[in-house]
């Protein structure tokens, strides 16, 4: 990872401008991974400083780090709204004439589940990124959460959408990564993806599918992370 001036400077410069969006009395969606890490200790600064808040964190990752800050944390169902959510992506749709522009991959993390119900409640979805994450096109490899016993049929069904799944393996355990929901992913390769709408639908009908990594039509805006400054993506 670049240190000062590179790559960790230009997420903690998105991080920070996300959070310049929370007004005094807000619900905000916590999203999960090191660009939105900034956005949380952030917000966690303003709340010292007596900004009032609720946050809604989409993973254990993003609890512990709202819980490090000082941000008085609430769930989904506990709420009426949620004004802005606050989200990092592992690829970004920047081609404003492509297909899908605005488009995101997530679930590096393999919280995409819990990240797409709360960014998709909230009035506001922001997303926060360097410039590595944004491309052309949409061509990481897609998480897809499933019911464990359900992979390898579901695993059947993305080959015949021409998809390359693979059953992601935990780092520093043996076995596979078992998600907070308690269930497997599996990380399907399709390259280029020229239509991220319709290969979304398409993943969405699988039986046994609990919920994917592509999210289309529901960012706002994205805070790309500079090396000075910050640039802004509207949709």
């Amino acid at each position: 990872m670049k240190t000062a001036g590179g790559t960790d400077a230009a997420k903690r410069r998105a991080g920070e401008r996300a959070a310049e969006e929370v007004d005094n009395g807000d619900v905000v969606g916590l999203g999960t991974g090191s660009t939105t890490a900034y956005a949380i200790d952030a917000i966690g600064e303003a709340v010292s400083d007596g900004l009032e808040v609720q946050g809604i964190p989409t993973s254990f990752q993003s609890r512990q780090r709202a819980l490090e800050a000082s941000i008085p944390l609430t769930d989904l169902d506990a709420v009426e709204t949620v004004d802005l959510a606050i989200d990092g992506a592992d690829q970004v749709v920047d081609d404003p004439d492509a297909s899908g522009y605005g488009a995101l991959i997530k679930g590096g993390g393999a919280a995409h589940t819990r990240e797409k119900l709360v960014d998709a409640a909230a009035e506001r979805f922001v997303v926060v990124a360097d410039p590595s994450k944004l491309a052309d096109r949409l061509e990481r490899s897609v998480p897809v959460e499933v019911i464990p016993d359900a992979h390898t049929v579901v695993a059947d069904r993305v080959q015949d959408l021409g998809g390359e799944p693979t059953l992601r393996d935990a780092e520093h355990k043996d076995g596979p990564i078992v998600t907070d929901n308690g269930n497997l992913v599996l990380d399907c390769a399709f390259g280029p993806i020229s239509d991220p709408n319709e290969l979304a639908t398409q993943l969405s009908r699988i039986p046994g599918v609990l919920e994917h990594g592509l999210f289309v039509d529901c960012a706002d805006v994205t805070y790309v992370g500079l090396e000075e400054g910050v640039e802004t993506r509207v949709y």
